[in-house]
């Protein structure tokens, strides 16, 4: 087993999002470490034939999710699409390919050299995310954008009270965590099967993984707590990209801090496959605002 994975979930609508982030990954990638993409089996053909240049193992969501015995496909298949790619994401682990792994989304991009020791320590424990996470709800609050601060106290509450969690909120992401296999065997084994529960039921109850990775960190204390900020400059809302760019804030300068950055795929819906989605008039609307640097 490797001790550290890059791990992508994907599926057809982001498969050139998909190459572009492989593309980084094979320029950028200073200690060779292996790269999983996963997605469903019947978008495999179509993963191989964007990826077949390039150092990617393709892996089929469904033999993720059948890693878990306490999963079906045709119970996974009956939920939502954007809660069960969470589902696959956290249950690459079982695969035993590596004892940590990057989380990345298909809408993600290095952008410069990036080596192992960013991820893990010496020992191999990984650097965890987690912070007050004001650096998002700061900007929000300046916004006016109260239903952001609103969501994420709302969230952190929930799950917390149902971890048995006390004391201040913290934020696990917002995205490409590092996550440790301990860390998901310790939920599974001290909260999952003592309420007889899969993980697809817990997010199908309260669906965000990464603040339940966060919390059975905290909770179980299966690896040591590295705190970290986050990896990849995420761009959550439109307005945080407007406010970079008017301040002259450059992929140049984000790279002395991260090793990467994630713009919204909705912003850039000509990347879809097999070409951008919706009717005429959005695409025509959704060309002006990027014209117009609107996102």
């Amino acid at each position: 087993m490797k001790p550290f994975a890059l791990y992508c979930k994907s599926y057809r609508v982001d498969v050139k999002r998909a190459k572009r982030l492989a593309l980084t990954i094979e320029k950028y990638n200073a200690d060779a470490i292996p790269f999983y993409v996963s997605c469903p089996q019947a978008d495999l053909p179509l993963f191989q034939e964007y990826l077949s240049e390039l150092k990617v193992t393709l892996i089929a969501d469904e033999d993720i999710i059948l890693s878990n015995p306490m999963h079906t496909l045709d119970a996974i298949n009956a939920i939502p699409g954007y809660l069960s790619q969470q589902i696959v994401k956290s249950e690459f682990w079982r695969l035993g390919l590596a004892q940590a792994y990057l989380c990345l989304d298909s809408d993600c991009q290095f952008i410069r050299p990036f080596h192992q020791h960013e991820f893990l320590n010496v020992q191999g424990v990984p650097y965890t995310v987690v912070d007050e996470c004001r650096e998002v709800l700061i900007p929000a609050a300046m916004a006016r954008k109260q239903k952001v601060i609103d969501n994420f106290r709302r969230e952190s509450i929930q799950v917390q009270q149902e971890i048995g969690r006390d004391g201040k909120f913290y934020n696990f992401g917002p995205n490409c965590p590092v996550w440790h296999r301990d860390v998901w065997a310790s939920l599974e084994e001290n909260f999952l099967k003592p309420r007889q529960m899969n993980f697809a039921a817990l997010i199908v109850q309260h669906p965000i993984e990464m603040r339940w990775y966060g919390e059975a960190l905290l909770k179980y204390r299966a690896i040591p707590l590295i705190p970290s900020q986050p990896f990849f400059k995420m761009y959550a809302y439109a307005w945080q990209l407007r406010k970079d760019r008017s301040d002259g804030l450059s992929e140049t300068d984000l790279a002395q801090f991260y090793c990467g950055v994630t713009y919204q795929s909705a912003w850039e819906r000509e990347m879809d496959w097999p070409s951008e989605g919706g009717h005429l008039a959005s695409r025509l609307g959704r060309r002006l605002r990027r014209a117009l640097g609107r996102t």
